[in-house]
């Protein structure tokens, strides 16, 4: 039967807007826009939140990770329509996302030992501006201060750490210590007697929360992206402190002259022999692209380098990857380097394991830390190690641990270039 004319001009009309309302509803009309996400990323210990900033700038596309009044500026990020694709600077974990109405969703994908992808799902909501919770308490505990802690991770090992907080109302950042580096900025809150804390800058992705104990105790759980969990229990010490970093890592003879041979990131070999160190003081410094204490340090040697080698200074990073492979291991060598304009060489010298990093070398007892900093005096010998690194978000540890450096190099500097033969 032939259908009238006024029911085909009705499905004319309907028709588009049945296609505007299906492609609504499964969000195919948003477009990406500038603006502040509240982004959530989905732990087993259940949200871990940062702000997402993206922005325009001189015409491109940037976003910034934002905890607390820390700001990681990212320029790898390309919008096309709908989709969002960013690298964190420095490292080769990615963000991946897509609009859908008011939200981005998608994953961030940390990548781990073996090139192993972790995908970690991701929601980030439009013009949403609180981190925990929407409202907050007003008669919450007060956690600010120093704490004395111990981390248990699921085999039992124990490691002691120092957590400094600072707390307005409801609003708490801060950091925890241990013997090897820092857990970088921590944003979160207090609500009535529960610690809520978490950070997500590239390379972190760790999620806190802890309880008030009637004892005054602080105990709860510590979530490290997918697979690691530790809990934790802090008891407040004005006076807690850490194990002399310098007394961890030790040299097994100290008459020694350093050693080594491994190939930088375009394959060609650099050796402690190389004409450029001789006679020079040399800050070696083992690390990991995958690291974030070892972002922290190479952002500061890179510019100290860049000040210090007409001193006769020289730096090395021996570089310990997460990739067997050396095209991998050079690739993500080189995007920290990109990121930190580094200007000394970077030698691809194994894989991501303490215990094989000894064996590269054998000199040393062993290594107990991604980053550990040797000093070598002008006959090349090791002076002094400091195993980790405590970065800018500890504050003045941090600004003490790099006056030590210089001070550390000003000491060698000042000492004649003798021979080791004359020793």
């Amino acid at each position: 039967m032939p259908v009238p004319t006024r029911l085909r001009a009705c499905a004319r009309m309907i028709a588009p807007l049945l296609l505007f309302t299906a492609v609504s509803a499964c969000g195919g009309g948003a477009t990406i826009e500038p603006g502040s996400y509240r982004a959530v990323l989905a732990l087993p210990g259940g949200e871990l939140p940062f702000t997402l900033e993206l922005a325009q700038e001189d015409g491109a596309w940037v976003a910034y990770l934002v905890n607390g009044a820390d700001r990681v500026r990212i320029t790898d990020v390309k919008v096309d329509g709908r989709t969002l694709e960013m690298t964190m600077p420095g490292y080769i974990n990615r963000l991946e996302a897509r609009m859908r109405g008011d939200e981005l969703t998608g994953q961030v994908v940390i990548v781990q030992r073996g090139g192993r992808e972790q995908e970690i799902p991701l929601v980030a909501t439009r013009a949403a501006s609180h981190r925990f919770f929407k409202e907050a308490l007003t008669d919450n505990a007060d956690v600010s201060g120093p704490w004395a802690v111990t981390f248990t991770d699921e085999a039992g090992q124990q490691t002691p750490a120092v957590g400094e907080f600072q707390q307005k109302f409801h609003e708490v950042t801060g950091t925890f210590l241990t013997p090897t580096g820092d857990y970088g900025h921590l944003a979160g809150e207090v609500r009535d007697d529960e610690l809520y804390l978490s950070t997500f800058d590239g390379g972190r992705a760790y999620l806190f929360r802890g309880k008030l104990t009637p004892q005054g105790e602080l105990r709860g759980t510590w979530w490290s992206g997918l697979a690691s969990r530790q809990e934790f229990v802090a008891r407040r010490d004005p006076g807690a402190a850490l194990q002399d970093p310098d007394s961890i890592t030790r040299i097994r003879d100290d008459t020694w002259a350093l050693g080594f041979t491994f190939p930088d990131e375009n394959g060609r070999p650099v050796s402690m022999a190389d004409a450029r160190f001789r006679g020079k003081v040399v800050i070696l410094s083992l690390l990991g692209s995958w690291c974030p204490n070892s972002h922290d340090a190479t952002a500061f040697l890179a510019p100290f380098y860049r000040g210090q080698r007409e001193r006769g200074v020289e730096v090395v990073a021996l570089m310990f990857e997460h990739f067997d492979d050396f095209a991998p291991a050079a690739a993500a060598v080189k995007a920290l380097r990109g990121e930190y304009a580094v200007e000394y060489p970077t030698l691809i010298a194994g894989v991501s394991d303490k215990a094989a990093a000894a064996t590269r070398l054998p000199q040393l007892d062993q290594v107990h830390a991604f980053p550990t900093t040797l000093f070598i005096d002008r006959t090349g010998r090791v002076r002094r190690i400091h195993t980790g690194f405590t970065g800018p978000a500890t504050g003045e540890h941090y600004d003490k641990m790099i006056a030590g450096f210089a001070a550390t190099v000003d000491e060698l500097l000042a000492e004649p270039a003798r021979s080791a033969a004359t020793q």
